[in-house]
């Protein structure tokens, strides 16, 4: 086992120091060839204008992984996350058997979470992707949903995906059916905590004998067994042939949270791999008419299909409003990126000082090219001797002090803010997570989150944008896009999610209409250091690391 994570760990920093030297122009092969003395290395820093954008209603369905509860992060926000869901069955068309009687109803959904340590041989857990107080509770209510989720947009004769939002909270709560399910302990419902206890069930075999099973942490809730009884083991003939009949029959879950008055918490968390597990027994073909025996039988249900996660932001911190709505046009000294239905922050490389140009041939004219004066000189050098850039980075600092009472997130990501895709150093790092974690690859393009190991507070970010500078200098038709930076959850999910109003603009005059749909799926936020930060040693610049030949 030793030997084994021993050459994990070597072959993965020869993995990032392959793919780092890859991007290299001259390293020991430039040395080889001219000589170490032909070469002078230096490094510039450049301008980065940055600035705020408000991202209001969003779509939210059909995410990788969800928010529930409320956070209270006084840096920005109260968050309060709310959640609706279809409901499947494990097996369409099942065989209910005679007079079936509900024995239980649990609804269970895994959290994410890791094995801490092992004490008297039980697994103490630490849930993952958890934020605030450690005793935060709430009141939790899971209904039946009564809104009908279409898989196709009625509005638009039923040709285009039908997409829900953060702020649709309203369709279903108004339309909940009945009083809560979850009707069990009051540590189910109006008590409610996300528990890291390791779950651990008791079953006999018809002989007597005990099996126990373990298994991790989950939100484990007990549902009103007549409901059940009523809308499932006796729903109406041909109302589960299909899961396209039962899904317009039984419309779903709405999970709806409320303050109880003291400190709540929320999770982060992956519904698709929850379920609902009916316990019951029913006369079948294995039992005659005059046999009073019941078969023990279970009906699984699925909360898979369409979903939604329902946001709603509440008590914003005033310098936070003001950054979102008031963004200036020349640059924010602060960048707050928040995710949900949040804000993120648009770069433009290079500055915006253009007086001079060049023509095809490198010629300087006279008169702006619509290309920052910056680029322009490293494009065209006054001596014809072109720069090789070794290395290209944005260094964001985390303004501590705003910071200091709020947890950061563990990501950022850049992004081609024109055309909502990756950069090329997104697509040409393979880098591996150190940790086997999915989430923690592409090292090298990293936005992964330095950590003081004295204070164990977050310092700074560096993204890397080697290639994308390379193809702006050495490419005179490369367009120098905007760039943008938003909070992520995961840096593997790369799609855009759609704003519900069409008509938003940034500061800039630019129409913005999509936003990366990872930063969605988190309830965190940042506050870093902008381009105009009063702070010159923290203000957010452009790192470019090069060789030139003397």
């Amino acid at each position: 086992m030793q030997n084994t994570s021993f050459f994990r760990k070597i072959f993965l920093v020869a993995s990032v120091a392959f793919f780092y030297s890859c991007d290299k122009d001259f390293n020991a092969i430039g040395d080889d060839l001219i000589g170490g003395n032909h070469f002078d290395l230096a490094t510039m820093d450049l301008e980065v204008i940055g600035y705020n954008q408000q991202i209001k209603a969003i779509q939210s369905n059909n995410l990788t992984s969800n928010q529930l509860g409320i956070y209270v992060n006084s840096a920005f926000s109260t968050t309060v996350a709310n959640f609706a869901t279809q409901v499947t069955l494990a097996e369409p068309n099942p065989t209910i058997g005679e007079s079936p009687v509900v024995q239980s109803i649990e609804l269970e959904i895994p959290y994410y979470s890791h094995i801490d340590k092992v004490e008297n041989g039980k697994n103490i857990y630490i849930l993952d992707s958890i934020y605030g107080p450690l005793d935060g509770r709430m009141n939790l209510s899971v209904y039946e949903s009564g809104y009908y989720m279409p898989n196709l947009d009625p509005d638009d004769n039923f040709v285009s995906s039908k997409l829900f939002f953060t702020d649709d909270n309203h369709l279903f709560d108004n339309v909940k059916v009945g009083a809560r399910l979850n009707n069990g302990p009051d540590e189910e419902n109006i008590n409610f905590r996300f528990s890291p206890e390791e779950i651990t069930e008791t079953t006999k075999d018809n002989a007597g004998k005990e099996t126990v099973t373990k298994r991790a942490p989950a939100m484990k809730l007990n549902l009103n067994t007549t409901v059940f009884q009523e809308k499932i083991l006796k729903a109406p003939a041909g109302k589960l042939v299909s899961n396209d009949v039962f899904k317009e029959y039984f419309r779903g879950l709405y999970f709806k949270v409320e303050s109880n008055g003291g400190a709540s918490r929320m999770a982060t968390m992956d519904f698709k791999k929850g379920k609902i597990t009916i316990k019951y027994k029913a006369k079948t073909e294995i039992t005659t008419d005059d046999d009073e025996t019941m078969e023990d039988k279970t009906l699984v249900l699925n909360l898979s299909d369409n979903t939604v996660n329902l946001l709603q932001e509440t008590n914003l911190n005033s310098s936070y409003n003001t950054a979102i709505s008031t963004p200036k046009v020349n640059g924010d000294e602060k960048l707050y990126l928040k995710g949900g239905q949040g804000s993120m922050a648009i770069l433009e490389l290079f500055g915006r000082t253009d007086v001079i140009g060049y023509d095809k041939n490198g010629k300087l004219t006279q008169g702006p090219n619509n290309v920052p004066d910056e680029l322009d000189r490293l494009r065209n050098p006054a001596d014809g001797k072109k720069l090789l850039i070794n290395e290209a980075n944005l260094v964001f600092h985390i303004d501590s002090d705003a910071m200091k009472n709020s947890s950061e997130p563990n990501r950022i990501y850049l992004y081609d803010f024109n055309n909502n895709r990756p950069i090329v150093d997104y697509y040409n790092d393979g880098t591996p997570s150190a940790t086997n974690d999915a989430k923690k690859i592409k090292q090298v393009f990293s936005g992964i989150l330095n950590v003081d190991p004295v204070s164990k507070k977050g310092t700074t970010y560096k993204i890397r944008l080697t290639n994308h500078i390379k193809n702006l200098i050495n490419n005179k038709d490369s367009t120098n896009v905007k760039m943008g930076i938003v909070v992520t959850e995961d840096i593997n999910v790369v799609a855009s999610s759609k704003l519900k109003a069409t008509n938003i603009k940034t500061v800039k005059g630019d129409a913005f209409t999509k936003a990366p749909r990872a930063s969605v799926m988190s309830p965190l936020g940042t506050i870093l250091h902008g381009g105009n930060s009063p702070d010159g040693s923290k203000r957010l610049k452009l790192q470019i690391y090069y060789t030139k030949p003397n």
